[in-house]
């Protein structure tokens, strides 16, 4: 007669319908790794867990959990690459990291901890991503190329603007192409601020290419 865990359908289910929150919570932002890939992940998490409790020798009944720590590593960087505006991908690594540990929890006997842990990460995602749109209007980032005809201390009066409309900037280049200049720029400040610039050079009939 095969031999289980007794309780491993029970743990199964529960490690399905607590990754699948996680997973329908970055499957609703369109994220990567979305409601498949997280409640498989926490599926598994699980099942490897009660396993080598069962399998595992006596006094190193961790030994294949502890690797689980380790390959999660190897999928939360494939989830994580370089774009133009920096680096995109960490929270949904995080997430794949915190479900799997949640995932061990459930497999090792702790369901409650990790049904309270899903309730906390959801309630942290909610409330922190407000809280990050509203950091983001009263201090924002961005990076403006403006391409317009060559002239004497052309770029100074773009960096003026900047000055008038309170941006805190930073050049990162300029460039001169026959009769044409690019000047880039990182500023920092309001989001109505940042708004306000762009209106500003959107309707300069000098400006020749524009790009934020």
């Amino acid at each position: 007669m095969m031999h289980y865990p007794p309780d491993i359908i029970l743990k199964m289910i529960i490690s399905i319908v607590l990754g699948g929150l996680l997973g329908a919570e970055r499957e609703y932002r369109s994220k990567s790794a979305g409601f498949r890939t997280l409640t498989l992940i926490c599926m598994g998490a699980t099942m490897f867990t009660a396993f080598s409790m069962e399998i595992g020798a006596p006094g190193n009944m961790d030994r294949i959990a502890s690797n689980i720590v380790t390959g999660i590593g190897f999928v939360g960087a494939g989830v994580i690459f370089k774009n133009d505006f920096g680096v995109s991908g960490i929270t949904t690594a995080a997430m794949i990291w915190v479900t799997a540990a949640m995932g061990m929890a459930i497999g090792a006997g702790y369901e409650l901890v990790a049904a309270i842990a899903c309730v906390l990460i959801l309630i942290m995602l909610l409330v922190f991503s407000k809280f990050e749109r509203w950091i983001d209007k009263v201090n924002q980032t961005r990076n403006y190329k403006i391409v317009c005809e060559y002239h004497n201390q052309t770029l100074k009066k773009y960096e003026e603007c900047l000055g008038k409309h309170h941006l805190l900037f930073r050049q990162d280049g300029e460039t001169k192409s026959g009769n044409l200049i690019t000047g880039q720029w990182m500023a920092k400040g309001k989001e109505e601020n940042h708004f306000q610039f762009i209106n500003e050079i959107l309707n300069d009939p000098s400006v020749k290419e524009f790009s934020y």
